[in-house]
């Protein structure tokens, strides 16, 4: 007896990945599944769990700044099969470039929110009595020990 491949329907997927109806839609069109998606006998689409787990994979990849022009193409090379590991690992390495320079200046940002924070927390702390300059960078800032970010801002 052959196996039978649960079938879920395209509000079920939707309801799984969080992905709207539209935006699954728009995957279709876009060429972003591996394996096309199937139809049922009243011409619904339907998909299986394995497009739930490439669509998971999807979702992560586009969360992290791919581009759907990339995610794309990865879904070409998969699509493909075997032999062009080498074009698979080019592209991941490409977004893993672009993701860890974005954390870098995530990270820049970040250092200096939270240095606003504890500026600000003092002076609540002081009863915001004191008169503090905390917006605008001071040339002499490095000179006078502050915090200086890496584009060369004063952190104030």
């Amino acid at each position: 007896m052959a196996e039978v491949t649960p079938t879920l329907s395209i509000g079920e997927v939707s309801e799984r990945t969080g992905l709207s109806v539209h935006a699954l839609r728009f995957y279709e069109h876009e060429g972003l599944f591996v394996n096309p998606v199937r139809r049922g006998p009243g011409g619904r689409r339907v998909y299986g769990q394995d497009d739930v787990a490439w669509l998971d994979v999807c979702i992560i990849l586009r969360a992290s700044g791919m581009p759907v022009t990339a995610l794309r193409r990865y879904a070409d090379l998969v699509r493909e099969g075997a032999g062009n590991v080498e074009e698979r690992l080019a592209l991941m390495r490409e977004h893993q470039e672009r993701v860890t320079a974005e954390i870098s200046r995530l990270t820049e940002s970040l250092d200096l929110i939270r240095f606003k924070v504890g500026v600000y927390e003092d002076l609540v702390d002081q009863g915001g009595a004191a008169a503090h300059q905390c917006h605008a960078p001071s040339p002499s800032a490095e000179a006078d020990g502050m915090p200086v970010l890496q584009h060369g801002t004063a952190v104030r």
